[in-house]
């Protein structure tokens, strides 16, 4: 079948790479992609049974009619969406509408993610634990509301943010300047409402699911790293790095998340009138009382993707185009190697608040000459050819390995052999799963 993936990074690298594995990928077309995808895309051409080449070109993502024409003129039976903003802007009813199959929520279903105060106020109708919280629609509302937390607090931007929305408030001073930052326009029109939360102890994991609205299916677990700085200090970011899978997360846990995270939430948007149709992923908080739900993403998480498709060992597209099509009861759960994923993430300097951009890159080959794969995430190519930082996260360098401390090493052995000068990174992915391994 002839797929169009969504995006442009890390995690559209990721999700290009597993595409393109299965029997069933025919042509496989990406906007607008990136460097590595258009490499990928490029191999593929060169298949024996190959079928006419795809390549990476640029649609206005916001553009339904255009997209939908796109997907028409060249036979598109399935669009994978890689990023959260065009399902939040509704692109997967659109779609849906003219008949073309697609891997993403709608508009309405993408409100789990487009909407901090949305999932809280589901998660009280629906009995999910969370963080007890309040929405304030204005800073006075917001500045009042203070009062009633202890410290430290969490103060997130309602709407999308791309991952950097959130502050763990620790004085009632930072609290105050951060609520005027947000309603001041710090974040956009993501912070035209706030939602206060009580601060939860614990350990951070994400958990992924995959549903059509109705048949739910696990799909693995990761830790990200979220601050820029070595032991998770500094300033948030999209993600400095992850594992997979998370340990701390143990099957009953997990099992736990399911019931009482998971399927309540698919059941209320169902109830809702809004089926939630893709995959599900939840940030959770490992707390002393059991799990609870920090937020939802309606997307893959970005590292998490990349750990995730280098376990897959089944039919990406098959799982995906049974979601689509609403026949997940009938599919095969997806299996994961028992092995475990690390990525880590190569950043361009100044990255999360003014990345330098431009700075050159080599040595790719060299890098995944050790097995590691190396996904890019923000590069360009120059009129030279030459391969550039774009972006504030730039690779991605990922490794498989029989144990944890094996990924780790294989993955930072490849990242040694990168030759990006304005390019830093994080050298403790993993750090509190490798000390509790260590004992």
């Amino acid at each position: 079948m002839n797929i169009l993936l969504l995006g442009s990074g890390g995690r559209e690298h990721a999700l290009a790479w597993k595409l393109a594995q299965s029997p069933l990928c025919g042509t496989l077309w990406a906007s607008p992609g990136n460097p590595g995808i258009q490499a990928l895309l490029n191999a593929m051409s060169t298949r024996a049974n190959a079928a006419a080449p795809g390549r990476c070109l640029v649609l206005d993502l916001f553009d339904h009619g255009a997209v939908i024409t796109f997907c028409q003129s060249r036979g598109i039976h399935l669009v994978v969406v890689g990023p959260e903003a065009p399902l939040v802007d509704g692109l997967a009813d659109s779609l849906r509408s003219a008949g073309i199959a697609v891997f993403g929520p709608s508009q309405a279903a993408a409100q789990l993610e487009g909407s901090k105060g949305f999932t809280k106020d589901l998660c009280t109708h629906a009995g999910i634990p969370t963080a007890g919280y309040v929405r304030a629609r204005t800073a006075d509302e917001a500045h009042a509301a203070l009062a009633s937390f202890s410290l430290p607090v969490v103060i997130k931007a309602d709407g999308l943010a791309a991952g950097k929305g959130v502050v763990i408030a620790q004085t009632a001073e930072e609290a105050a300047a951060t609520i005027n930052d947000m309603f001041g326009g710090a974040f956009g029109g993501a912070g035209t409402e706030v939602v206060i939360e009580e601060f939860l102890e614990g350990e951070e994991v994400s958990l992924f699911a995959i549903t059509d609205g109705t048949a739910i299916i696990p799909f693995g677990s990761a830790q990200d790293h979220k601050r820029v700085g070595e032991g998770d200090t500094g300033p948030n970011t999209g993600g400095m790095g992850a594992y997979s899978p998370a340990p701390v997360l143990t099957p009953e846990l997990e099992a736990r998340a399911m019931a009482e995270i998971i399927a309540p939430t698919v059941r209320a948007m169902a109830e809702a009138g809004m089926p939630y149709s893709g995959v599900l992923f939840a940030g959770l908080m490992l707390t002393a009382d059991g799990p609870k739900l920090i937020e939802y993403n309606c997307r893959f998480g970005d590292p998490e993707c990349q750990v995730l498709m280098l376990r897959l060992e089944s039919d990406l597209v098959a799982l995906l185009q049974a979601t689509a099509e609403g026949h997940l009861a009938l599919a095969a759960a997806p299996e994961f190697a028992a092995d475990s994923a690390m990525t880590v993430v190569m950043a361009a300097k100044g990255y999360p608040a003014t990345p330098a951009g431009g700075g050159r890159i080599d040595h790719i080959t060299a890098a995944e000459a050790n097995g590691a794969k190396v996904f890019h995430a923000g590069t360009a190519l120059g009129e030279d050819g030459a391969l550039l930082a774009k972006g504030g996260r730039v690779l991605n360098i990922t490794a498989l390995g029989a144990s944890l401390q094996e990924a780790r090493d294989c993955a930072y052995a490849a990242l040694a052999e990168i030759r990006f000068e304005d390019g830093f990174w994080r050298g403790d992915i993993g750090w509190r799963e490798l000390a509790r391994l260590k004992g």
